[in-house]
């Protein structure tokens, strides 16, 4: 039985960085995609449409 377990000793280090490695790949990906001038000003008309007060009632 303690050669089962001796199998696995690094294994959950080994996922760590895997995860660590997923999520600095995905916000590399989510800057690349907001630096884009077209995404930029969806976002910034989406603002200003959100804090813009219409008059209809």
């Amino acid at each position: 039985m303690k050669h089962i377990w001796s199998d696995e000793i690094g294994a959950s280090t080994a996922e760590y960085a895997i995860l660590t490695l997923a999520a600095v790949g995905f916000a590399g990906l989510l800057l690349t995609i907001l630096r884009s001038p077209e995404v930029r000003q969806m976002l910034l008309d989406l603002i200003k449409s959100a804090l813009t007060v219409t008059g209809t009632a």
